[in-house]
């Protein structure tokens, strides 16, 4: 993870302020264990829904009879990731009080 990051850090270009850097700089502080938590949702549904959202942003063309390749400024990718993140981030709330909701109905169900 570590050489990613270098390898990652070394695109951007380290005269950007800091503030326009806030997003890169929130990622690379992410402990791995937190990113590959978060990275995993769990249910099938929410992980059909990420990828629908990805391929509808990146486009949908099979990999297999076609070679794509997705080129864009550093400012659209981190529009791309921010989006992404935020999309994670309802999912995963979604998911959670779904869980809840079960949660409780199975109570009142079994009281």
């Amino acid at each position: 993870m570590d050489n990613l990051r270098a390898n990652q850090s070394a695109n951007f270009d380290s005269s950007q302020s800091p503030h326009e850097n806030q997003l890169w700089h929130y990622v690379q502080s992410l402990e791995e264990s937190s990113v590959e938590r978060l990275s995993k949702p769990e249910s099938d549904e929410v992980k059909q829904v990420m990828e629908r959202h990805i391929l509808s942003l990146l486009g949908n063309l099979p990999s297999d009879q076609f070679d794509v390749m997705v080129s864009t400024s550093r400012e659209h990718l981190a529009h791309l990731l921010s989006a992404a993140m935020l999309n994670g981030y309802f999912l995963r709330a979604a998911e959670q009080r779904l869980a809840v909701e079960r949660l409780v109905r199975s109570d009142v169900a079994t009281s």
